[in-house]
């Protein structure tokens, strides 16, 4: 079998074969391996590398400049604003039907929404897995898209035909409280979540792909590319904020004047206007060919280096470490990756021994790019993870904020805001911030980084983490306030009582930072990933994000059981009784803010150690 040598990035003098120093065998791997002129193909889809754009039935796009760019970018924004207007839509909604139509405890209600909305979250890695295996992210939008839109059509169905809620009739306030209402049936309630779950599961194929293909329409060769991506994910969450401020305006507003019904129907056509949007713009649109199974490659990689697992790099059988010759990998859609030092022990998965002859199974010997991708998915998993915790404070400011609003006074003059449409101030917060972004905080910070975008993406994380710990610790200080002016008052047993001259308004403050929080962090992460994960696992990658957002919604229903257990005297009372005034909801801001503490310096400690990714280009083999 002929053979070519090549060098990866490292310029570390070659030792002898000899030396037992495993120093010295880590510097040998880095500076060399073996290009096979045989041109094997792990999952036998054709050779086919690089990331060229194609259009809808894989073909490459001859002229791109009839295609791609802001034009086709603005379609899939219509997509994403729709889908987030139905999930913000549902999550504040959802639980006040539960408690006050399906007349389920409102602890009960807030769990339900809290798993639907983590499930949703955490099943993205799927929808992610079906885009990069098999289907491509245009088609998976297409399929999920369609299942949202049918999930949403049975929810207000569901509102409007009195065959699927329970007796309406004796049940005011008071019998809501003291769970006197007639319970919903068995089977209501498992319609409920049947519909509520298949517009989870529409979401989870959605949120994966939307950024990365919205991401793909821009030409990676362009001299722009950085400047046009960078300012598509600011451009992306802008859509995502605009979807929630018309959730938390509009839809509550409609939802008022016009009963559940109308509200859920609301997000049903407005899903139904983006889909259209969306299809209508698919001959602008460039795909990228899915490069099969990530699961299976990162599964050959595993089984590989443990089937290797005692062989060494010293041994006279060793040829190289194996890989493809040229430019182009032996996986669909993926340049060459430059072999790493990391995870040495997955080298052995790349380890070119005589035994494994001139057809070696894909089981026994994968590629360097092969292995190098599943170093990648490795390497970036801390970075996402320390984003848990501030999904974790979003998921609890639903719930607790808008608790805490309740017994505020919500009047502007003589205007009156519904206390459901407290959470829109985040939203208002993020499209300020956005605005912004370019003319304020660009110029300043890049006199004091020297990074032209500014900063640079793990910085934009870790600012955001920053921000939502000032944002939890401002809580915990106001709620310690707000409870004991309500005892001084007079307001302790009247938790659903407004008091008349405390302002809701004093909420803002938290609510704004954690919006600029969530900016930074968010928008910095879908960046930071998409540019990180490996070519032929952009949705892989981007699920990360969902996943990580998913996890904190669990965390949430599980610190929220956790202090229940723990808090709760011999009266039944907790920190999180159902009596805000007697419970203390300060005390859990304050657990949060050292979490959010401890969390941030895991951060820090990840981020400083964190190395980028690189790509082995023409220039790099010249």
């Amino acid at each position: 079998m002929g053979v070519s040598e090549i060098k990866s990035p490292g310029n570390v003098a070659e030792t002898p074969g000899g030396c037992s120093s495993s120093s010295v065998h880590r510097k040998q791997l880095s500076v060399y391996f073996i290009e096979s002129d045989h041109r094997r193909l792990a999952l036998g889809r054709g050779y086919t590398g690089g990331t060229t754009p194609v259009n809808i039935r894989g073909k490459p796009i001859a002229n791109l400049s009839k295609t791609g760019g802001w034009i086709a970018a603005f379609f899939i924004f219509g997509n994403e604003m729709a889908e987030r207007m139905a999930y913000f839509g549902l999550s504040v909604n959802m639980v006040a039907f539960m408690f006050y139509v399906m007349h389920r405890p409102f602890e009960s209600s807030s769990n339900a929404v809290n798993n639907f909305l983590g499930i949703s979250q955490a099943s993205s890695v799927l929808g992610g897995f079906i885009a990069d295996a098999y289907l491509g992210r245009y088609w998976t939008i297409a399929i999920f898209t369609t299942m949202y839109l049918v999930g949403l059509i049975g929810i207000t169905l569901g509102a409007s035909l009195k065959m699927f809620v329970p007796d309406q009739s004796n049940c005011d306030q008071l019998a809501l409280l003291l769970g006197s209402c007639q319970p919903a049936k068995s089977w209501q309630m498992l319609y409920l979540y049947a519909v509520l779950y298949i517009t989870g599961f529409g979401a989870a194929g959605i949120r994966p792909c939307v950024s990365s293909f919205g991401a793909d329409q821009f030409d990676e060769k362009s001299a722009n590319y950085k400047t046009h991506l960078d300012r598509f994910f600011n451009f992306f969450y802008l859509s995502v904020t605009l979807g929630a401020i018309i959730a938390f305006t509009l839809v509550v507003y409609v939802q008022m004047e016009h009963g559940w019904g109308m509200a859920f129907g609301t997000l049903a056509m407005a899903m139904a206007i983006s889909n259209a949007l969306f299809f209508a713009g698919t001959p602008l649109y460039r795909h990228r060919l899915p490069g099969g199974s990530p699961l299976t490659r990162v599964a050959q990689v595993l089984a590989a280096a443990f089937h290797k697992r005692n062989k060494a790099f010293t041994s006279s059988e060793f040829i190289g470490l194996y890989e493809v010759p040229g430019l182009k990998s032996a996986i669909n859609g993926s340049r060459k990756i430059p072999h790493t030092d990391d995870f040495i022990w997955l080298d052995k998965a790349a380890l070119q021994l005589k035994e494994d002859g001139m057809e070696p199974s894909p089981w026994k010997l994968c590629t360097v790019t092969q292995v190098e991708e599943v170093k990648i998915l490795i390497r970036l998993i801390p970075i996402p993870a320390c984003t848990i915790m501030l999904s974790l404070v979003l998921t609890e400011y639903l719930t607790l904020s808008v608790q805490q609003a309740y017994t505020l006074n919500t009047h502007i003059k003589h205007l009156k805001l519904p206390v459901t449409c407290m959470p829109v101030f985040p939203g208002l917060s993020i499209f300020l911030i956005l605005s912004l972004y370019y003319s304020v905080f660009v110029p300043i910070t890049r006199r004091i980084t020297g990074n032209p975008h500014g900063a640079s993406q793990l910085q934009r994380v870790g600012i955001g983490l920053a921000v939502s710990i000032i944002s939890v610790a401002w809580a915990g200080l106001f709620e310690n306030y707000r409870r004991h002016y309500a005892i001084q008052h007079g307001f302790e047993f009247s938790f659903l009582s407004q008091m008349p001259d405390l302002s809701a308004y004093w909420l803002l403050i938290q609510y704004c930072l954690i919006g600029i929080a969530e900016v930074f962090c968010i928008v910095g992460l879908l960046e930071f990933l998409y540019e990180e994960a490996p070519d032929a696992m952009k949705s892989i990658g981007s699920a990360y994000a969902a996943l990580a957002g998913g996890l904190g919604c669990f965390a949430a229903t599980i610190l929220n059981n956790i202090v229940k257990a723990a808090t709760k005297d011999s009266e039944g009372k907790s920190w999180l009784s159902q009596n805000i005034n007697t419970g203390r909801f300060d005390c859990l801001y304050w657990l949060l803010t050292l979490l959010s503490l401890l969390n941030f310096c895991v951060f820090l400690w990840s981020a400083h150690r964190y190395k980028y990714r690189a790509v082995e280009t023409e220039e790099d083999k010249e």
